[in-house]
């Protein structure tokens, strides 16, 4: 006599997993969430947890993006002027467009 016990829906622990991931690293946890997602497709399975953890996943990288690419416009050019005008002059205080830079 054989028993068998109800296996777990595919993908389940490792969507559980890509959830939590998708808060505190998202990119990870975005590709964990939509593995979990794709096993569970092929079973026939549906996996919630799955899905919010794409859908946080991928609000959270796009967040992360959006932050990088701000922060590089706002900051990249100010930044970029000050190395260049202490790589030409060298020591000193210099001022720019009415910002005072110090080269040390």
């Amino acid at each position: 006599m054989t028993v068998t016990t109800p296996t777990s829906s595919p993908g389940r622990v490792l969507g559980i997993v890509g959830l939590i991931l998708a808060f505190l690293t998202p990119v990870i946890g975005l590709i964990l969430s939509i593995i979990a997602l794709v096993q569970s497709k092929k079973a026939g399975v549906r996996n919630g947890l799955a899905l919010v953890g794409v859908i946080v996943g991928a609000a959270l990288t796009a967040a992360i993006i959006a932050v990088i690419v701000i922060a590089s416009v706002t900051f990249g050019g100010r930044v970029g002027t000050a190395l260049d005008l202490c790589a030409q002059n060298g020591p000193g205080t210099y001022t720019q467009d009415g910002t005072t830079i110090t080269c040390d």
